[in-house]
């Protein structure tokens, strides 16, 4: 698959790079794994690019590979056999004082178990010699949890060191359409819906599919199953470094809001576990990956609050992969398969909700939600709010378009401005949304 966007963030990476030739410039990148982290990276617009990846390997033999990468791309000679990272990274620091270029340290969280002294010792080179280096400096790292610890608290060495930093999103829709456009320019809405509610428009799974002309929904779904695909362990393979030790606790509370348990209670009741609170906090405000949700315009001490988790791929992977964990133990791969697609459905609905409203989001200007009651009797999938303008559009999200009743939305609607009274002055425009519309 060729490159798609990042128009701004290489951008960003080109004013950095012009910067670098005056003094030092250390940028870092975050994101999920898949996000495309790398690819970016090694596309900064420099002739000379250095990769060093930060493989679960001594601090001797990641010097040895750091050590043939620079004799490969610079032809330069180094003295001695240095075993220390602080060795290699003074010599480039060094190095790029009269020959500048640009370094790439991939999976830099993983020096805190190779040796955590290298952060530390990274800083004080850093500080000693960026004045006089020309270095362009590109770090990244997926496990979000670490790469924030290393540069945003305020009592680790790197905190304030880097010149820019930026976190890495999946494709817009718009972007999503035109790649499956390139691949397929007779998709059909259910293929588009297929790609996004699977992939999330995290580049890599996009590629996986797309580039095995997997284009049309029941291709997409059956090759999910197929002998050795990726995506059996995928979830596993990206959290259970972030969890450690308790990642069971924190899979099993991901797999009932994947299967949509939305409320504590539930989710308690599902596990027969009532002391979730502690995980629930830190899924959603240390790891970043469920997001506690309130109807439009609630008050944050409201307690009609519900969580979702906020990755597409993974809301997949735990309804199906993680939930049937018994089936993909035993290779089961065909029985899984035909579950996947017999219980599609009821993820592409949460998933068509997700897409439209990320569609009005992207564009910068709205505000974007949905209502509920706290009995749950009465519910408005998408409301699209222009505060400006003080007008606001309220769907009903049908697969559907036909089965559209004004009657029934307009019903909810006015139990919702009895409770919700930031929408009565504005003009409201009711409305559906269907697999057409995507």
């Amino acid at each position: 698959m060729k490159f798609y966007n990042r128009e701004n963030e290489l951008r960003m990476l080109g004013e950095v790079l012009r910067q670098s030739r005056q003094e030092a410039r250390m940028t870092v990148l975050m994101g999920r794994r898949r996000i495309g982290k790398t690819e970016l990276s090694l596309r900064c617009g420099d002739d000379t690019v250095l990769y060093f990846f930060v493989g679960k390997k001594t601090e001797t033999l990641l010097c040895q590979d750091y050590l043939r990468e620079i004799r490969e791309k610079l032809d330069a000679p180094v003295l001695g056999q240095p075993t220390s990272f602080s060795e290699v990274f003074r010599f480039v620091l060094q190095l790029s004082e009269t020959r500048p270029f640009t370094l790439v340290i991939d999976e830099f969280q993983n020096f805190l178990k190779v040796n955590p002294a290298i952060v530390s010792d990274v800083q004080r080179d850093w500080d000693l010699y960026k004045g006089k280096s020309r270095l362009n400096l590109i770090i990244s790292g997926s496990v979000f949890t670490l790469m924030k610890r290393i540069f945003e608290d305020y009592e680790e060495p790197l905190f304030g060191r880097a010149n820019e930093m930026l976190a890495l999103q999946p494709f817009t829709t718009d972007v999503l359409k035109q790649i499956l456009k390139d691949f397929n320019p007779d998709y059909t809405p259910e293929d588009l819906l297929a790609l996004y509610s699977i992939t999330g428009g995290v580049p890599w799974y996009v590629s996986l599919l797309l580039d095995k002309g997997k284009t049309k929904r029941d291709d997409m779904l059956a090759a999910l199953t197929e002998e050795n695909s990726p995506f059996i362990n995928e979830g596993k393979n990206i959290l259970i470094e972030e969890f450690g030790t308790d990642y069971a606790t924190y899979f099993s509370i991901l797999t009932c809001i994947a299967n949509g348990m939305k409320t504590r209670a539930e989710i308690e009741n599902e596990l027969g576990n009532h002391n979730i609170g502690s995980y629930l906090v830190k899924l959603e405000n240390y790891y970043k990956i469920i997001t506690k949700s309130l109807p439009i315009f609630a008050k944050e001490n409201s307690k009609k609050n519900r969580y979702q988790l906020n990755d597409s791929f993974l809301t997949f992977w735990f309804r199906f992969f993680y939930k049937y964990q018994a089936l993909v133990e035993n290779r089961a791969l065909k029985a899984l398969g035909d579950i996947i697609r017999r219980d599609y459905s009821s993820v592409s609905g949460l998933m068509m909700e997700r897409y439209f409203a990320q569609k009005f989001q992207e564009q910068g200007r709205y505000i974007v939600g949905k209502w509920w009651d706290r009995k749950g009797e009465n519910e408005i999938d998408l409301i699209v709010v222009d505060s400006i303008a003080k007008e606001a559009w309220i769907y009903e999200l049908k697969k559907q378009g036909g089965r559209y009743r004004e009657d029934v939305l307009q019903a909810k609607v006015e139990k919702m401005l009895e409770q919700t009274p930031e929408l009565r002055p504005m003009r409201l425009h009711l409305g559906s949304l269907s697999l057409e519309n995507l």
